[in-house]
């Protein structure tokens, strides 16, 4: 067990020691600059600057060879703190600092950090001692774009410089390699080649999926519930729009609103549900329940709307519609442990089915949030416990739980080194008592259950999405959308093509034939491209011995095959979810 607060802590630091590099760069080469905010941010750092004149792309390796002079001489980082008088006073011309020193308290002192002796910003910190520390980072420019002085619109738009920066030039070289690796992968991209799904400009965000699509969103519902029949779990389905006292009641309503679409139908408020969980709420409180029913556990792949910004949109990974895999489990509290192994464990069989790695991260209660002191620090407790017994590596992220509970948060690791925030169980002793659950327990009496929210894909749109950029679009064969395509060499072969695509079909395969009068190797690099996992193709040769040539994804070449083989081999790849 780690905190996540220390885990990256010095790396932190320096992205946040190279934003003030770069802000007196910035200064050194633009005199005029009007410096604001400069955050250091997941794989980098970026600094928000009022200046008149447009950087562009031309100028980032005279800003880069700026920092690096001043890194190559060891400037110190030093901390100084001053009155609110005094502060105002150095940053009189300056209105962006001044108006956040204006609302600090009065009595408040100020920090200000130097870097060398002729440059100091307005910062909290905290930063490494000297630049010496920064002499092996690895640091680049990537991109400069227009952002409103605190994300407000009405306020004057700045220019934001991005940089990455890493603990070592060989690390920026990877990740930069990545990148480039990432734009070829793009679900966005993949999506429109393989005609996966579209997003229309009559529904940003709201994806339409096209038959291709389908097979494999079909495929991933249908091992869902496999899985989930297997666990014990009864599916259900709630309504897409409910009233607003269900989400008052909730909670979401006044927590989650700016996020709701809403609507009036005979003049009472409702709104588009942006989670399942109030309606799993109402089938379990529609019928009386023993503790004999419990654990008691629901699923339901319910379609949820979120509203979004549009400048967070971004194919499959970030829409306003998706369907969560979601499943309420209702339970005693003698039940929390062996209900959070239970799943944590079909969370681990499910991602070793996709070949995926994760880590683990358990987040506490957050400040905005609802329940009393020992409810919270119960949950805490609990998951902490199955966590330990089970022998989890995890990391503690503070304050990130939902508001109602805290959570364990499964990150997959892709193909790429990219890591997706997917499968997560919350604990929750809210809204048993908002909602008045109840059950009768072995005394007799009436007593509240807990409440397990979980989800394993997360949002089968988002995970279909990871899975495109994972795969590259190559999906194993169980999951491909066309399995195998047959390719007749010449038309005096159509018939025997088709003899091979109709036996396969007819066994349940996804299979097309291309008997078109084209080049054999048009035919092939066509299909190549859809990436269809095998490619049989038959001639003369193949239809006077009753065999088959395939062609596999790898460079695999084969000829002389035996179909019967073939299926058999087909069969076993699928039915093992061969990756």
């Amino acid at each position: 067990m780690e905190i996540k607060n220390e885990k990256d802590m010095e790396l932190e630091k320096a992205r946040h020691s190279l934003a003030h590099v770069l802000a007196k760069a910035l200064v050194k080469l633009y005199p005029e600059t009007k410096l604001t905010i400069g955050p250091a941010i997941e794989d980098g750092f970026y600094y928000d600057i009022d200046l008149s004149h447009s950087i562009t792309p031309d100028e980032f390796k005279a800003i880069e060879k700026q920092m690096q002079e001043i890194i190559n001489k060891g400037e110190e980082f030093k901390r100084v703190v001053v009155s609110k008088e005094k502060a105002l006073q150095f940053f009189k011309d300056n209105e962006y600092k001044t108006e956040i020193i204006n609302e600090l308290p009065e009595n408040e002192e100020v920090s200000l950090y130097y870097t060398g002796e002729d440059f100091f910003d307005l910062c909290r910190g905290p930063h490494v001692d000297s630049c010496k520390k920064l002499q092996n980072y690895g640091f680049k420019i990537h991109s400069i774009n227009g952002a409103y002085w605190r994300g407000d619109e009405k306020n004057k738009m700045l220019q934001r410089v991005y940089c990455y920066a890493f603990k070592t030039k060989k690390e920026l070289a990877d990740h930069i390699a990545m990148l480039e690796e990432a734009k070829k992968r793009d679900n966005r991209k993949l999506g429109k080649e393989l005609k996966l799904f579209m997003i229309s400009p009559e529904g940003p965000g709201f994806p339409f999926y096209l038959p291709n699509g389908m097979i494999v969103r079909n495929i991933l519902i249908d091992f869902w519930r496999e899985i989930h029949r297997k666990a014990g779990y009864k599916e259900i389905s709630t309504p897409i729009m409910l009233s607003r006292h269900l989400w008052e009641t909730s909670g979401h309503w006044d927590h989650y609103k700016a996020n709701m679409y809403t609507t009036k139908i005979d003049d009472t408020d409702f709104a588009i549900k942006p989670m399942n969980c109030p309606g799993g709420v109402l089938v379990y409180k529609n019928e009386p329940h023993s503790y004999r029913d419990l654990p008691l556990r629901i699923g339901e792949l319910g379609l949820v709307h979120r509203h979004e910004k549009s400048g967070e949109l971004g194919g499959l990974m970030r829409v306003r519609a998706f369907t969560q895999d979601d499943a309420h489990i209702f339970m005693t509290p003698s039940q929390i442990k062996s209900e959070i192994k239970n799943v944590v464990d079909l969370i681990d069989q499910v991602y070793k089915i996709f070949n995926f790695k994760y880590h683990v991260e358990l987040s506490t209660r957050p400040e905005n949030s609802i329940g009393s002191d020992e409810d919270w620090e119960v949950a805490t407790d609990a998951l902490k416990s199955a966590l330990d017994e089970l022998g989890k590596d995890y990391v503690i992220n503070e304050g990130d739980g939902a508001f109602y509970g805290p959570k364990i948060d499964f990150h997959l690791t892709d193909a790429l080194g990219r890591t997706w925030q997917c499968g997560t169980i919350q604990l929750d002793f809210q809204l048993p008592q908002r909602f008045e659950l109840e059950y009768t327990a072995e005394d007799g009496e009436k007593h509240r259950p807990i409440m397990i929210h979980r989800v394993i894909y997360g949002s089968i749109d988002r995970f279909m999405g990871i899975l495109i950029e994972h795969f590259a679009g190559a999906f194993p064969l169980w999951l491909a959308p066309e399995q195998v395509k047959v390719l007749s060499l010449t038309e005096r072969n159509n018939d025997y093509a088709l003899s091979i695509k109709n036996k396969l079909f007819d066994l349940g395969f996804r299979v097309e034939a291309d008997i078109r009068n084209e080049k054999i190797g048009y035919k092939i690099r066509e299909a190549s491209a859809l990436k269809i996992p095998y490619l049989i193709i038959v001639g003369d040769e193949e239809e006077k011995n009753n065999t088959i040539s395939i062609r596999g994804r790898g460079f695999e070449n084969k000829s002389g095959l035996i179909l019967k083989d073939f299926i058999e081999r087909l069969k076993n790849e699928i039915n093992s979810k061969k990756i």
